[in-house]
């Protein structure tokens, strides 16, 4: 007879409360996909499962297979995250990834690239605090989905140049940019696209640095939200839904 337990490492999505006691974790986990399953007893005053199951929260945990929702069995702590629930914008954006990721991937389908991606978010998030880790948590989640922004040319005409100037608005629909010619979408400058190019392009680490850190190199406040606000559009464009703690995150 095959075992009902298994064992899996994931990070916690979010919760919701189950009858007076429990409460429903739904997870992404390394080689399960995402996973749905009770913590019993867990709203009590001492409960086993301590604070170990809140959401960001990176755990190794055993799992009972049930019909239709899991329990957990056990649960132990990878690494702490309690950096992130002394500072509501770092809480704001842990809130963001975790809902996209949670919209985005079905359950119980593997997908360790995307645990990879929410893990290595979550390490940045965590250590190298920046307004442009969500934004380009999100850019990057399409391009894992095969959803990658034609930058370089027109997608209405084709028209290509090095002249950035030239295209002057982002066409969610299209997935591109737009030339002057051809314009619809939402407005795009040439900072934000040139920034998009480097976060897509292999200049991530640079430009979060870039993002924190003052000087004559720190990337802007309107340049940062207007790669947020694309990035917000195209995505929930995508998934055909709206992020809430997204837009909440782009308020602050």
């Amino acid at each position: 007879m095959t075992s009902r337990l298994y064992r899996d490492t994931g990070i916690v999505l979010r919760t919701y409360k189950l009858g007076e006691s429990d409460k429903i974790v739904i997870f992404l986990t390394e080689n399960h996909g995402k996973v749905r399953a009770v913590a019993k007893g867990i709203r009590k005053t001492r409960s086993k499962f301590g604070g170990r199951l809140e959401p960001l929260s990176h755990v190794a945990v055993q799992f009972h297979r049930g019909r239709d929702l899991d329990i957990v069995s056990q649960v132990e702590s990878v690494d702490s995250h309690g950096t992130v629930f002394g500072n509501l914008d770092a809480m704001t954006q842990a809130s963001s990834l975790l809902e996209a990721v949670d919209q985005l991937v079905p359950d119980r389908e593997p997908v360790p690239q995307m645990f990879k991606m929410l893990l290595g978010a979550r390490q940045t998030l965590l250590t190298r605090p920046s307004p442009l880790v969500v934004p380009a948590f999100l850019w990057k989640l399409l391009v894992a989905e095969g959803v990658r922004p034609q930058l370089d040319t027109c997608v209405a005409c084709g028209e290509g140049s090095g002249e950035d100037i030239n295209f002057v608005a982002f066409d969610v629909q299209q997935g591109g940019v737009v030339c002057r010619s051809c314009r619809a979408g939402f407005a795009i400058s040439p900072a934000a696209l040139k920034l998009l190019r480097d976060v897509l392009g292999g200049r991530l680490g640079e430009m979060l640095d870039q993002a924190h850190q003052p000087g004559p190199q720190t990337l802007n406040d309107p340049v940062l939200n207007e790669v947020a606000q694309l990035a917000t559009r195209a995505f929930e464009h995508h998934i055909e839904r709206r992020l809430r703690s997204v837009s909440l995150f782009e308020q602050h």
